[in-house]
């Protein structure tokens, strides 16, 4: 095994961001994407890579994406909802009228992107 670091991929035409560690698919999130909006419908992390963060990097590759595309997150895939509820400067993807719906804060303002103590 190889030190390489694990590296998220978009495939749009399979619908879905991968996690690549040494160049094997060690997981995938899918989605739909309207132009507007990213729905993240599941997320799966192979079982012989469980364990080793990959599930975080790939939501944060996800969402880090669907931030650059200036588009709004619906995260309809629990993994992807509680990556965000535990990191909030991702919060302010979700629409703030569509929050309840995924049993996220919405009194919660935005973070400060220069990185505040949380």
């Amino acid at each position: 095994m190889t030190d390489s670091q694990p590296r998220v991929v978009d495939h749009p035409e399979a619908s879905r961001f991968e996690v690549l560690v040494d160049g094997e698919v060690a997981g995938y999130a899918e989605y739909r994407r309207t132009p507007s909006s990213v729905s993240f419908t599941h997320t799966v992390v192979e079982p012989a890579f469980e364990g080793r963060g990959l599930g975080s990097v790939l939501a944060r590759g996800a969402l880090d994406a669907a931030r650059a595309w200036g588009a709004q997150v619906l995260p309809f895939c629990p993994f992807i909802r509680a990556y965000v509820e535990r990191h909030p400067e991702y919060l302010d993807l979700v629409p703030a009228r569509r929050r309840a719906q995924f049993g996220l804060p919405t009194d919660q303002p935005a973070p400060d992107p220069e990185g505040a103590p949380r």
